[in-house]
């Protein structure tokens, strides 16, 4: 084995621990983040409950849509969801 091989060797093996490092760090921070490797616990918690309201919309309205009530009802609801 030439110098010149064992240099490719020495990098090759330094570039595979330092990319096995940052993946057990990334894995460690998705475990104290709950599964979500690149946003923050703040982050993660706002977007739960963006998602949470969000669902909670979109359950109104299909049951807006499917509601056979008349149109004073739809109104009520319709502004209920803007006052949110």
């Amino acid at each position: 084995m030439g110098p010149f091989s064992m240099v490719v060797a020495i990098v090759f093996i330094a570039m595979l621990g330092k990319v096995l490092q940052e993946r057990y760090r990334a894995m460690g921070r998705m475990a104290e983040n709950g599964g979500s490797p690149h946003l923050p616990s703040a982050d993660a918690e706002r977007a739960r409950d963006e998602v949470r309201q969000l669902k909670e919309r979109v359950a109104v309205l299909e049951r807006v849509i499917t509601d056979n009530h008349g149109s004073v009802d739809l109104e009520r609801q319709i502004e209920q969801l803007r006052d949110r």
